[in-house]
């Protein structure tokens, strides 16, 4: 269903005038008249852009061993800075994960040599996770090579374009998280 704009004034080469979310919109309007479907047109296209861009990503992750969730707990303790060691529940509410979802992320980087655990000196009860050396290079290579993957789709868009479209979705976030 991909007919393509011929250049047309103020169109980005390449993009479709229509699109699979086009026609599932319009076929709610055909059988449900009052219905108004048109959120699905931006909510079906960022559930799918997520989806395409999140497998690409696991699939570059994939080069260092690790997938989105493990990627995603090495991110978190790199961000945090040196000594990059966070306790296990700081990790867990960063990534909005369970103890027990956390705590199998962890065991398969240990094994890994991505992070060590420890006991946390400051409490006897208490664990640290620490980066590795391996795992720092392992994440902020996959993470450039993660950014790749995002730049190459958000090329589609001009400088501009991709700024206001990060404001945009900012701002439904917010009114989403607001509930």
């Amino acid at each position: 269903m991909s007919e393509k704009r011929k250049g047309d004034v103020g169109h980005n080469p390449g993009v479709t005038d229509r699109d699979d979310v086009d026609l599932i919109v319009e076929q709610w309007r055909r059988e449900r008249a009052g219905m108004r479907p048109e959120p699905m047109a931006v909510f079906g296209r960022i559930y799918r852009l997520a989806r395409i861009v999140g497998d690409a990503q696991e699939r570059v992750y994939a080069d260092w061993g690790i997938g989105r969730g493990e990627f995603d707990v090495l991110a978190a303790l790199r961000r945090s800075g040196e000594p990059y060691t966070l306790a296990p529940k700081e990790l867990a509410a960063a990534l909005m994960l369970t103890s027990g979802g956390m705590t199998g992320r962890l065991d398969r980087l240990e094994r890994a040599g991505l992070l060590r655990r420890a006991p946390d000196p400051a409490d006897r009860r208490g664990l640290r996770v620490t980066l590795t050396d391996p795992g720092r290079r392992a994440v902020e290579e996959a993470a450039e090579a993660g950014l790749a993957v995002q730049r190459r789709i958000l090329d589609a868009l001009p400088p501009a374009d991709q700024t206001r479209l990060g404001d945009l979705l900012r701002a439904l976030l917010a009114a989403a998280e607001a509930g």
